[in-house]
């Protein structure tokens, strides 16, 4: 008599149970992939070729292999929950070691590098701090907090209306306090070298039909004797290109211990003349004051944007993902861990929506794919699967009481 197939089945059961209580107690585990235990039948080497007469002598377990299929996708409060919505991996380096993982639970660590619950270190394209990424290899992120440096303003540009209705005035009556000396002012925030804030005014005098001198005064104190420039409309109530020389050249004097004199370009782009009331409709400027870092986002190309008090926002870097020519040859490593392997095939390193790479959902994380149902609906398969081996060896254990027992 033999009871090794009943005694496999009772190992093989057991190890499909130790399968599964694993799948259901990581059922919470974020970025959790479910295994599945394979099986393979067994029998004895035959040399004498009688194959079709052959008992099998059990089970044995062939592979326990990871199902990585997608979790469902869960909102969170922390910028930092990166979830892959599709294929790949994050990359993560721990003392030069490089492993992969689904979970996208990352924070910030003391020195700036985004990192995991274990300290390991997401990688990805480092940017300068112009914000153009360097894609030449992936290195451990490392988001910079120090404050955005000003910018200088150097361009200026107003889209108005005047008021071709308007009487005209002569020039030299100009007074920057006299408001019966222009037709039309309006001002907008301009910014020195050291980021501080100037008042930059403009007024608007109509000295002839079609013809409009432009006066400026920074801070209120008038820049230059005269206009720093003349506007000549056509009949159609748009810019006479050939007349009118664009920009104006603006320099004022500043204190602040920032570049004086202060200089910029003044632009009318789109400014009209047109029979109805003075209008403001934009005016812009390329300069701002220093910020400091108050939050960032990851886009779903894995683009990391900070954000700055001075209402600006700057790459910081950029989060690369891997895939695998065959994810299931992984070699699973534990803290929701993964090692390339010779089975798995080489990482194939991309960004986030290319290729067949997923893309990423920030302020989320990926749930385990753990199907309770499933797995307890298996449990019982289990568990009667271990009764019925059992039962086998019983019955093994009876026919030899049997022929002990024969006299």
């Amino acid at each position: 008599m033999s009871f090794q197939q009943g005694l496999s089945g009772l190992s093989a059961a057991a190890d499909q149970l130790d399968v599964i209580g694993n799948n259901v107690a990581n059922s919470n585990t974020v970025g959790f992939k479910r295994a599945e235990a394979q099986f393979s039948d067994v029998y004895a080497t035959s040399l004498s070729g009688t194959g079709g007469s052959q008992v099998g002598i059990g089970t044995q377990l062939a592979a326990v292999v990871q199902q990585f299929s997608q979790g469902k996708i869960t909102s969170t409060e922390n910028p930092l929950d990166v979830a892959i919505n599709g294929n790949g991996f994050f990359r993560l380096s721990n003392n030069g070691a490089t492993t992969y993982t689904r979970n996208g639970q990352f924070h910030l660590d003391s020195s700036g590098y985004i990192v995991t619950s274990t300290g390991k270190r997401l990688t990805g394209y480092s940017a300068n701090v112009t914000g153009a990424l360097d894609t030449s290899a992936p290195r451990e992120l490392q988001l910079s907090t120090a404050d955005r440096s000003p910018q200088i303003t150097t361009e200026v540009n107003a889209l108005l209306n005047l008021d071709s209705r308007q009487s005209a005035l002569p020039s030299a009556g100009f007074d920057i306090n006299d408001p019966t000396t222009f037709h039309h002012s309006t001002s907008v925030s301009i910014f020195d070298s050291l980021g501080n804030p100037h008042v930059f005014s403009t007024y608007y005098m109509k000295t002839g039909a079609g013809t409009w001198d432009v006066f400026g005064a920074v801070d209120g104190v008038q820049t230059g004797a005269g206009p720093v420039g003349t506007i000549n409309f056509g009949t159609d109530g748009f810019i006479d290109t050939g007349t009118t020389s664009l920009p104006f050249t603006i320099s004022a004097t500043v204190t602040t211990g920032a570049t004086s004199p202060f200089a910029f370009d003044m632009g009318f782009s789109g400014t009209t003349q047109f029979g109805s009331n003075f209008s403001v409709n934009a005016v812009d400027q390329d300069g701002f004051a220093s910020g400091r870092l108050t939050g960032f986002n990851i886009s779903p190309d894995g683009v990391i944007q900070g954000r700055y008090t001075n209402g600006q926002s700057a790459v910081l870097g950029q989060v690369v993902i891997v895939n695998f020519a065959n994810p299931q040859g992984l070699e699973a490593l534990g803290d929701n861990g993964f090692a390339e392997s010779g089975t798995s095939g080489t990482p194939l390193v991309g960004t986030p929506g290319t290729g067949t790479l997923g893309v990423l959902q920030s302020s989320a994380v990926e749930d385990s794919n753990v199907d309770l149902t499933a797995e307890l609906v298996a449990m019982i398969t289990a568990q009667r699967v271990y009764q019925a081996n059992a039962q086998t060896i019983k019955t093994q254990d009876q026919v030899m009481q049997t022929l002990v027992n024969m006299r």
